[in-house]
Formats: C-alpha cells, structure tokens, sequence
C-alpha cells in the first residue's frame, strides 16, 4: 500500500468522512454571513461618522480603523477569548461562535469602513448640495441618496473585504472554532491523511469564494446596464 500523502487508500478514507468537513463548512458560512452583517452595519456606521462635520466622530472613526488596521486579526480574538472573561468585576466569557461573530466582524468592519468611505467622498459634491437644497436633513440625504450611488463604486472593493473575511474564519481553528479548517485538521491529525483534508477544506473556501466573485461581477454589470438605460 503506497505510504504517499496523495495516495488513493487516504482520498477513499477522506471522503468517507466528507460529513465532518460539511458540518463544518456549514458553521463557516453561517460564521461568515452573520460576521459580514456585522462588518457592513459597523463599516457603514463608521464611514458617516468618518465623513462627519464633527471632528470628534471623525477621530473615532480614524482611532477604530487604525487599530484594526495595524492589528493581527489573531491578537484580537484571542484577547475575546482569554483576556476578557479574566478582566476584573466586568469579565465576560463568550462561546467560539460569538467570538468569530464579533471578533471577525468588528475587524472586517474597520476595512468596511475605509472602503464605504471612499465612496461616500467620491460622490460629486454637487449630489449634496442637490439634497440639502430639496429639504433633506443629514439622515435622509446620506441614506437615501448618497449612499445608494456608492454601492457600483465600492462592490469590487467591498467584495474583496468578504472574500477575505471568509478565508479569515480559519483563524478560529486556533481556538477550536469547530468550522470547516477546525475539523479538517482535527480529522488529519486523527487519521494523518493531511493532504486530502487540506485540499478539501481549501476546495471547499475556493468554491463560496469564487461563487461570490462571480455573482459579484454579475450583479456589477446588472448596475451598469440598467445606469446605460436610464
């Protein structure tokens, strides 16, 4: 029986054990769309407050992307995950799941934030001027003329950011996350069969990843065209 990391024997015992890797891709997904509404909420919030016309909610907003920015994605769940249920009289304990919610959340929405930003300045100042002229106050114009153009500008950027916050998941196995590289590795350390669990769990990341890049750029030229007919 061939002893190589490729050999047919570990791909036939692999896949016979496929229901791990699902029941942990389905915690990934579920991870990844409830810490992506988090990010979008938080990167929306803080982009408005980054293009404030006070110049204490834009010091926020700067401080919060900065330390996101500056800081490993691992220092900060980690610290969710020893530091604050140690933290005297306010300890919190949070099980692994809210911890990749918050954790991956909070960190994407910093990135959120700066690419929402962008967009929001890139609009032509006329746009502003238009609103505030037809009566609308700071909500109404942000909400319901603003930021619905910044959505063509920023979908590729904004893509990229979820693309990564799905990859980024995978930190999570760190602290026994139980989502798809969790139990991959689990599984290659029980069996030693690393190559194909590996393959797998990346396949499977490959596969969402590129499932939203293409409906992505779908939905990109769907934009286009109906700006075009308009």
């Amino acid at each position: 029986m061939s002893d190589s990391p490729f050999a047919l024997w570990r791909w036939v015992d692999t896949l016979s054990h496929i229901d791990v890797f699902f029941e942990g891709f389905g915690l990934t997904l579920l991870i990844s769309i409830l810490a992506l509404s988090l990010a979008i909420i938080v990167g929306v919030f803080h982009a408005l407050m980054a293009t404030s016309k006070f110049a204490i909610l834009r010091w926020w907003a700067r401080v919060y992307v900065e330390f996101f920015q500056n800081t490993p994605l691992l220092i900060n769940l980690f610290f969710l995950y020893y530091v604050l249920p140690k933290v005297p009289y306010i300890g919190i304990t949070l099980d692994v799941f809210t911890i990749g919610i918050v954790g991956i959340g909070v960190y994407t929405g910093a990135y959120m934030s700066e690419v929402m930003r962008s967009g929001i300045q890139s609009i032509p100042k006329g746009q502003f001027e238009a609103a505030a002229s037809q009566g609308f106050n700071y909500t109404q114009k942000m909400f319901y003329i603003i930021l619905p153009q910044t959505i063509k500008i920023i979908l590729p950027p904004a893509t990229n950011q979820a693309v990564n916050l799905i990859k980024n998941t995978s930190v999570l196995a760190i602290i026994a996350g139980a989502e798809i590289m969790y139990n991959a590795d689990s599984y290659a350390q029980s069996s030693l069969n690393y190559a194909p669990a590996y393959i797998i769990a990346g396949a499977f990341y490959f596969v969402v990843c590129y499932a939203l890049a293409i409906f992505t750029r779908s939905y990109e030229e769907k934009l286009k065209k109906s700006v075009v007919v308009r």
